[in-house]
């Protein structure tokens, strides 16, 4: 039994062997985890600097980047509104179809597609134009004003070798005298 109060007598052997070894650890045991601990709060506190020259954080960049996107004017009944010619409403709505000739649409320009069009009249082009007439919906899917969607019908039906005439706005029509 002696030998088993030996064993607790020998000396343990550590990591540290002198009191220099001792203050460098405890020192160490302090340091590193503060200096982890700062670098951290710099980090997470950290702003996003702009580069040099640039103007991102300017109260006018601001005011640019969070100003809406578009705005709505709504018009009086007094207000003028727009009068879009007949190759402007082509080229906006009917081109779609009649410039590559999709879904059946005669081509724009194509006077043996337009003959037998033409020959139907005015009235009967403007007809299938607003009410919509095989693939092609009322007014080709556009939102104008009747008028100008007999623009445009006159607009490409003269382009094929019509000879139609080009009608009035409403207005315009309405504050001409009678003959």
């Amino acid at each position: 039994m002696s030998d088993a109060h030996n064993d607790h007598d020998e000396a343990h052997e550590g990591p540290i062997k002198t009191p220099k070894q001792l203050v460098a650890t405890v020192f160490f045991a302090f340091a590193i985890p503060i200096a982890v601990i700062s670098m951290l709060a710099i980090y997470v506190g950290n702003e996003t600097r702009p580069a040099a020259g640039s103007d991102a954080l300017d109260r006018e960049a601001i005011a640019r980047r969070l100003q809406s996107a578009g705005t709505v004017e709504i018009a009086e009944g007094g207000g003028a509104a727009v009068v879009h010619t007949g190759e402007q409403v082509y080229t906006a709505q009917c081109s779609a179809c009649h410039a590559t000739g999709a879904a059946g649409a005669p081509k724009f320009g194509d006077t043996e597609a337009w003959a037998p069009r033409i020959k139907t009249g005015y009235d009967a082009l403007l007809h299938s134009a607003l009410k919509g007439k095989n693939a092609m919906p009322p007014q080709g899917g556009g939102s104008f004003a009747d008028f100008e969607i007999g623009r445009a019908v006159v607009y490409m039906a003269n382009k094929a070798g019509a000879k139609f005439e080009e009608p009035a706005a409403p207005a315009a029509a309405a504050s001409e005298p009678a003959k």
